[in-house]
């Protein structure tokens, strides 16, 4: 459906649940690494493109001190207090937005009484950062219905809070950031420690194409927090050779060589693969601008060969998927997305041959796997704010 007959459908739905008509109206998109896995939270860099997949929040005042939340593409939600918000274990989709209000009200800001109702066309457990964009948008229209102007950098650090603090993934900025900074028609890299960014113009011809592997992840598991551990502990390693290191991003490639006998084998592999990504990310900037093929499958090649085998990210339907992805016909390059452990793949390809590469990558899992993917081309949208009521 298009944008209006989206926004007619959630204000029909929002009248039959609250019983009058929505009057904020907050979108923030989902989001995809071309490179950079996991080097966010290492403090390096990511090449990172918003998606036109977004999560609209409609929304209405109320007169009391709480606030409601429903959604149309899950069950569950309901009312909760502000006063005191507790985590919701029958209704854990709802944490990312009482996460957003307890530190907005943590902060000092104001936050008033909502109804709330939530439609995504992101698809959750993908990668895609369905959570940073339901904590974008939440955000949008907490800070709207309190008259309150936000920087999307500040928002975005308070929606990493939220989800460290409240929910309890231990996640790097980036998803946050992506979503609430993401610039249409264009890339974006972004520093991870500084917080800026700057635009990467995509080569003309050259498509993103999302490959759902419909294999659900979930981060909440134990894997990503001992990847960051593991990343932690080595840089401490390497900081007592060199005083100047205090992240994986401050690691040159020789000080990572010259010193990796005196990390565990574990700790030098994960160590290895963010030093590498980081390279990868700064080089992908000029092959992005370029068009350069031959290079652009060089550095996604070389990526999915590093989490696979360095960080060990990998699960058996992104094997497959990658095998389709290869074979299919304008395939440019292909690589993970998101955390891995499943989700979605990304796929860069020859825009006149985005049908046909669709069609054979599909064929190729599902005989392969016997689950039928989603695969899609997507294009870089805007950051988070207020849609026109």
């Amino acid at each position: 459906m298009d944008l209006q007959q989206r926004k007619a459908v959630m204000s029909e739905q929002f009248a039959e649940i609250y019983g009058r008509s929505p009057v904020i109206w907050g979108r923030a998109p989902g989001r995809v690494d071309l490179m950079g896995s996991h080097t966010d939270y290492n403090q390096g860099y990511v090449m990172t493109m918003t998606i036109d997949r977004d999560t609209w929040i409609a929304a209405g005042p109320r007169k009391d001190r709480q606030a409601a939340v429903y959604s149309m593409n899950v069950p569950g939600g309901g009312p909760f207090a502000l006063e005191q918000i507790a985590a919701d274990g029958a209704s854990p989709w709802t944490n990312y937005i009482r996460g957003m209000a307890t530190v907005l009200q943590d902060e000092g800001l104001s936050v008033s009484g909502l109804n709330l109702l939530v439609h995504s066309t992101i698809p959750f457990g993908s990668g895609l950062s369905s959570s940073a964009a339901i904590e974008m948008a939440a955000g949008v229209v907490f800070a709207a219905a309190s008259g309150v102007q936000l920087d999307p950098v500040r928002m975005a650090l308070l929606g990493q809070k939220a989800e460290n603090q409240f929910v309890g993934v231990n996640c790097g900025i980036l998803d946050q950031y992506s979503s609430a900074m993401g610039q249409a028609g264009s890339a974006v890299l972004l520093d991870c420690r500084s917080l800026t960014s700057q635009p990467v113009p995509i080569a003309a011809g050259v498509q993103v194409v999302i490959c759902d592997t419909q294999a659900k992840r979930s981060l909440l598991g134990s894997e990503y927090g001992e990847r960051r551990a593991q990343c932690e502990r080595g840089a401490a390693i390497l900081g007592q050779f060199d005083g100047r290191v205090q992240a994986l991003r401050d690691v040159t490639p020789a000080l990572f060589q010259q010193q990796r006998g005196s990390l565990p084998e574990v700790v030098a592999k994960r160590c290895q693969f963010i030093i590498e990504e980081n390279q990868r990310v700064l080089a992908l900037g000029e092959a992005l601008a370029s068009g350069e093929r031959a290079r652009l499958g060089e550095l996604f090649a070389a990526s999915y060969q590093g989490a696979r085998d360095l960080y060990e990210i990998g699960a058996p339907a992104m094997e497959a998927m990658m095998a389709a992805m290869r074979a299919a016909p304008g395939c440019i390059a292909a690589r993970q997305a998101g955390a891995g452990f499943g989700g979605c793949m990304v796929a860069l390809v020859e825009e006149a041959q985005v049908e046909r590469f669709a069609a054979a990558a599909g064929q190729a899992y599902h005989a392969q796997t016997g689950i039928r993917p989603n695969i899609y081309p997507v294009s870089a949208s805007d950051g988070a704010g207020l849609l026109a009521a």
